[in-house]
């Protein structure tokens, strides 16, 4: 294992991974207008608040095979040299044996299909639940209920722990399928993993980690069934659920407070342009999530309320 320069991705040979048929439509009302709703970045959105309202989606590259019909791209909300906060990452997420994870420089060049370089994980990784979170690469290995840290600098494995009891391999995933039992997000406070347990009985489970040993050091219990939701995402230490990975229409329908133990229903419009999405997560730093929607990589608009 190791890594090689590349001046265009090449595909690996393909093995599909089943996926459920599940679906799940929910209309949308809108309860705020956008016009009235500041853009990321303004000082109405500054600091931790909650979720009020995503925009519409904005297309940054689209995957040129079958192996990208659906994967995770991501950028490190807090890099290491000699990664900056440009640097874009991304894995093309269909397959048995997914080891390739493309390096950019800029999300420009992957929007030009040019990765700076290949890097090839040790171990194959499942499901689209992968994020970057300071220099490193947070993925579960396939067939297993651990979560492991990869290196960007070192290129090698540096940390591995198994989740007690999680599900996976397709025991509790996401509503789309795609063996997503085991979710990783990033947020202001840190480095999260959503799964669930036979003890859970399917809900949600939340745990904090350790981005350097990946020990948990607190969990929370949902009540909120992971297979009645599209995929989730963690803002402020809330975590938030989407309605469906296929209605054009869908919504974020859950928020779940750890500050409070508390959960809430929403109806917060969220937009499936391409009607397949594989992958959510939320991006700090630029205060953005960024999602696969049927081999396209894009990108959302969110406002958060004052704290």
């Amino acid at each position: 294992p190791g890594s090689a320069a590349a001046s265009r991705w090449d595909p690996q040979p393909l093995a599909y991974q089943e996926l459920q048929s599940e679906r799940t439509e929910v209309p949308a009302s809108r309860l705020l207008e956008e016009t009235v709703l500041s853009r990321p970045g303004s000082e109405d959105s500054a600091g931790c608040g909650e979720l009020v309202w995503v925009g519409e989606p904005v297309v940054f590259g689209r995957a040129d095979s079958i192996a990208g019909k659906y994967g995770v791209w991501m950028k490190d909300p807090e890099p290491v040299p000699p990664f900056t906060r440009g640097t874009t990452w991304r894995v093309d997420a269909v397959g048995t044996e997914v080891r390739q994870l493309f390096q950019y420089e800029a999300a420009e060049q992957l929007a030009q299909g040019y990765p700076a370089k290949v890097h090839i994980l040790p171990r194959p990784m499942e499901s689209t639940g992968a994020v970057v979170y300071r220099g490193g690469l947070f993925f579960q290995p396939r067939r297993s209920r651990a979560v492991a840290r990869y290196d960007l600098r070192g290129e090698a494995v540096t940390a591995e722990r198994e989740i007690p009891g999680a599900g996976y391999h397709g025991q509790y995933p996401y509503s789309w399928g795609g063996y997503t039992d085991i979710d990783l997000a990033v947020d202001e406070t840190g480095l999260w993993v959503i799964y669930s347990t036979e003890k859970a009985r399917g809900a949600i489970v939340l745990s904090k980690l350790d981005p350097e040993t990946l020990e948990i050091q607190r969990t929370w219990e949902t009540n909120i069934r992971k297979r009645g939701v599209a995929n989730s995402f963690v803002i402020c230490g809330t975590l938030y659920t989407v309605s469906s990975y296929s209605a054009a229409n869908a919504t974020i329908n859950f928020a779940y407070d750890t500050a409070t133990g508390t959960s809430r229903a929403l109806s917060i419009p969220f937009e499936n342009r391409f009607r397949y999405l594989s992958m959510v997560d939320y991006n700090p730093t630029e205060r953005q999530l960024f999602a696969w929607d049927s081999f396209n990589m894009v990108t959302y608009p969110i406002r958060l309320s004052r704290a």
